[in-house]
């Protein structure tokens, strides 16, 4: 069977929207060969040794290849991953140079050569991302496994971004909350937030499409079983009211509309965790969950790449800053 490769040159902090872009049109498998790989791995607690010298890997930059069956007319969906692409400028998102070339490719290879760079990562104290085909044992009794097929989900769960929002996870995260998780993507904040102790939980994602490949991964994981997941665009089709936390690693452009909703969702006193943040945007973010009425309670950042924890103020709290002021 005859394939087309779209190669989008593009940019390492980019490389998850471009690649949403390309799934959205169709793309049967993605390839992503990101420098900052190299970077995140040597930053990472390391529980699965990876030698990059014997490892193909570009130094600089990153390359999105999407794969198109040949019942995709390649040609008729290429000016729009080139507008699409452009667009992420108004995402404040650095795209450049993102130019996109094309091949054709007459096997199939390709649907399994991408997974000899995909191993198994620790990237927080006790949190480890597995790919589903690896074999691994945990080092350390503490250590949980997220169990995940980067072939079948958006994300590989070791974006910055991700990190972040993991990394806050561990920290706030005490048994037994109720959790919105928005935005879902390949579900790795759901499983890591029931391995961590969360309750009832309830991803979103933006269509069926993505909820269905979140599932898949849910389904790799035992500890997924319970955890809901449903389209919705936001929170606006969510029932669900005083819940006691909300995970959201989206773009900013994504976070502003999804601020008051938060605040409406979230008890007094409950989380709002918040990454995707890229760095010329964290004092927007910040300026707004605060102007909603959020206390600030932490910010991390990996990166160019912030997270935030904040919580909804409960009345006698809010009184008593008043006074203070």
């Amino acid at each position: 069977m005859e394939w087309t490769e779209v190669d989008v040159n593009t940019t390492s902090e980019a490389v998850e929207a471009v690649s949403s872009i390309l799934t959205d049109l169709g793309a049967a498998g993605i390839k992503i060969d990101d420098a900052n790989d190299v970077l995140n791995y040597e930053r990472a607690d390391k529980s699965v040794y990876i030698n990059w010298d014997e490892v193909d890997h570009r130094m600089e930059g990153a390359v999105v290849t999407a794969y198109y069956p040949a019942s995709v007319f390649v040609p008729e969906i290429l000016p729009i991953i080139k507008h699409k692409v452009t667009q992420l400028a108004e995402f404040g998102l650095d795209y450049l140079p993102g130019t996109v070339t094309t091949a054709a490719v007459e096997n199939t290879e390709w649907a399994t050569a991408w997974k000899k760079y995909y191993h198994a990562v620790r990237l927080t104290n006790r949190l480890t991302i597995v790919p589903s085909w690896e074999d691994y044992t945990p080092v350390q009794e503490q250590e949980k496994l997220i169990v995940l097929d980067p072939g079948m989900a958006f994300g590989t769960g070791t974006h910055p971004t991700t990190r972040v929002m993991l990394e806050a996870l561990e920290m706030v995260v005490r048994g037994g909350e109720s959790m919105l998780d928005v935005g879902t993507g390949s579900g790795v904040l759901s499983i890591a937030a029931k391995h961590l102790g969360v309750g009832d939980i309830h991803a979103t994602d933006i269509d069926e499409i993505a909820v269905r490949k979140a599932q898949e991964n849910l389904d790799l994981n035992p500890v997924g079983k319970d955890i809901k997941i449903t389209a919705s665009d936001l929170l606006k089709d969510v029932a669900e009211t005083e819940v006691d936390l909300i995970v959201a690693n989206i773009l900013s452009e994504v976070l502003h509309p999804l601020i008051p909703q938060a605040w409406e969702k979230l008890r007094d006193g409950g989380l709002f965790l918040t990454s995707g943040i890229i760095d010329e945007k964290f004092n927007e973010i910040k300026t707004a969950e605060e102007a909603m009425g959020f206390v600030i309670d932490q910010t991390l950042k990996i990166g160019d790449w912030f997270g935030i924890i904040a919580h909804k103020p409960a009345p006698d709290e809010v009184n008593e800053f008043t006074a203070q002021g």
